[in-house]
């Protein structure tokens, strides 16, 4: 049966999805899930150029800062549990309470045990720092809620991404209201980071909510310890993989903040900004795409290899169609956008832009190795891109500031996804798909 948005299509186009329920819901999926980061594209843009010309280089910078520092303390509370829930509950639906419930109370320790981790640290690093103290216990506090993300786990796995969205989005609206009403009113940086933790809350009651009105119960989860070691055994790599990845997305500003000030922060994350809103696209086709993959896999190996290489090759497009009227209009982009107050970010927005690029590719890469549950290999490459990240951090920030910044990016993003796949024999292969992507990303 095809579905009702079918009928609005070309001819040619309907014709190619007839009979192809399992293809209509993917694309509808990933309508809803662009749909969404589409909103959040365009309301986030406005509302973050907003607050960061009412704050300020310095106070957006501490802002920014404390965002980045609790970043890096994340994988403490997703667990890396993301990808493996939502593999396990398309393999075995009927099991599905128990997933849940117990991946439920696995998140809500990770989100304590983050909290507890990210306000201790930054009391030793920054002692004198009152700031910077409220700001990363306020935002660090949300990683506890995140354990409703569980719910969106069910709904990424039925390829229903709507509810989550629908839900998501109002908290998303209240609050950007909400940070409209601060500005207005001339609020501090501290009551911007009070809704960012409502946000979360409000958020993780929306999908609550959502989980119900589809006739499910939450009272009728339950956890148990042998579920939870298994997800567990599968998932402390992607722990580590998730901590590499937030270090090599997230370490430039925390170092930059060290090492030449909040200011030097604050404009770097302008560049940032622009450069990761066009991100959303390669996350919305990665959750409808994840369940087509295990499928083919289960199938046979040629057709995994060849949606994998479509797939590669349409995220290199992706990006390259990103990329290139970014790049020649950077500078002319932050100056009109942030005002001259931020100029400087506009060489660093060039350089990250191009750096999509990588970061679209590795989102279709991380599919590959979840289907292959080799996931091992996934934070060996990421480690290594994460360890150059930091050393040329380390010797580029000093010398060139945010711009040294962004290149050490560019370089290790390049390395973790691409270089680094031709360090050992069992992914030549997919350097080479990678490769071919990158030369002549043919789609269809």
């Amino acid at each position: 049966m095809n579905q009702a948005w079918t009928r609005y299509l070309p001819e040619v186009l309907r014709t190619r999805l007839e009979g192809r329920p399992y293809l209509q819901n993917i694309i509808s999926n990933t309508g809803w899930l662009f749909a969404d980061n589409m909103v959040r594209m365009g309301i986030g843009l406005v509302i973050g150029i907003w607050v960061a010309r009412y704050l300020g280089p310095e106070l957006f910078g501490s802002f920014s800062y404390a965002l980045a520092f609790v970043a890096l303390f994340s994988p403490l509370a997703t667990l890396g549990l993301d990808d493996i829930v939502v593999r396990e509950l398309v393999r075995d639906p009927a099991a599905r309470d128990e997933i849940l419930g117990t991946s439920f109370l696995l998140k809500l320790a990770g989100g304590a045990i983050s909290f507890l981790a990210a306000t201790g640290v930054i009391l030793i690093l920054r002692p004198d720092d009152r700031l910077s103290h409220w700001l990363v216990a306020i935002i660090a506090a949300g990683g506890a809620f995140q354990a409703f993300n569980a719910i969106e786990f069910w709904f990424n796995s039925q390829v229903q991404a709507k509810y989550t969205i629908l839900s998501r989005s109002a908290a998303f609206l209240l609050c950007a209201l909400g940070k409209i009403a601060l500005i207005l009113a001339g609020g501090s940086v501290l009551a911007l980071a009070w809704i960012s933790l409502a946000e979360t809350m409000l958020g993780a009651a929306g999908l609550a909510i959502a989980y119900q009105s589809q006739g499910h119960r939450i009272s009728a989860w339950l956890a148990r310890m042998k579920t939870a070691a298994s997800l567990m055994k599968d998932s402390w790599p992607l722990i580590f993989s998730c901590a590499v990845i937030v270090i090599y997305l997230r370490i430039d500003q925390v170092m930059l903040g060290e090492m030449a000030g909040n200011q030097a922060v604050g404009v770097y994350t302008v560049a940032v900004r622009l450069a990761e809103v066009w991100f959303f696209f390669s996350s919305a086709v990665y959750w409808s795409v994840l369940p087509s993959l295990v499928a083919a896999r289960e199938a046979s190996e040629e057709l995994f290899l060849a949606r994998l290489q479509k797939y590669y090759n349409l995220m290199a497009l992706s990006a390259y169609l990103i990329a290139i009227p970014v790049l020649f209009s950077a500078s002319f982009l932050v100056r009109a956008l942030y005002g001259e107050a931020y100029a400087e970010a506009g060489p660093i927005l060039a350089v990250l832009i191009c750096a999509n690029l990588f970061i679209y590719l590795d989102s279709a890469r991380s599919a590959f190795f979840n289907v292959m549950n080799w996931y091992k290999l996934y934070l060996a490459t990421l480690a290594l891109g994460a360890l150059l990240n930091v050393l040329l951090n380390l010797y580029l920030i000093p010398r060139y500031g945010g711009l040294g910044a962004a290149v050490a990016s560019l370089i290790s993003y390049w390395f973790a996804v691409h270089g680094a796949c031709f360090l050992y024999k069992p992914l030549h292969r997919m350097g080479f798909m990678l490769t071919r992507a990158m030369l002549y990303p043919k789609v269809w």
